[in-house]
């Protein structure tokens, strides 16, 4: 049989980051699968309600919780996750921190803007006058 492409499946237990409705840039977990376009999905942890979703308003990501039996109910997903410290896991990978970076990025006023620019300014000057100095050594 031959590698797949593909590693990321819709499967119970999924993580997925919600990014449509009144819970976007949440993350939740996939409870049940209900039909080609739908799943149930729930998260106690982070107050996202066990609800359907459609998949088009899900993006998958690389985390899974590995046990979860299908249509677990809310009480066994609270306990599967901080078993499996999923909650931690996505806020220490790379995307949770980008999403957060720009979403404090977007929050700035006028002179946290000036501030990052002056900032930038100073990194970029330092990283210059070291380079011509190594350079010139």
């Amino acid at each position: 049989m031959s590698d797949s492409t593909f590693k990321r499946f819709v499967q119970v237990g999924r993580v997925v980051l919600l990014k449509a409705g009144p819970y976007a840039g949440k993350v939740a977990v996939i409870a049940e699968i209900i039909d080609h376009n739908r799943a149930i999905i729930d998260n106690p942890i982070s107050n996202v309600p066990r609800q359907s979703y459609p998949y088009k308003h899900l993006v998958l990501t690389p985390l899974h919780v590995s046990t979860l039996p299908r249509g677990a109910s809310t009480g066994i997903i609270k306990k599967y996750l901080e078993k499996e410290n999923i909650l931690g896991k996505w806020e220490t990978s790379s995307w949770a921190q980008k999403r957060a970076a720009i979403a404090k990025r977007r929050s700035l006023n006028d002179f946290g803007r000036f501030s990052v620019l002056l900032e930038k300014k100073r990194r970029r000057d330092g990283v210059h006058k070291a380079v011509k100095k190594s350079k010139s050594a």
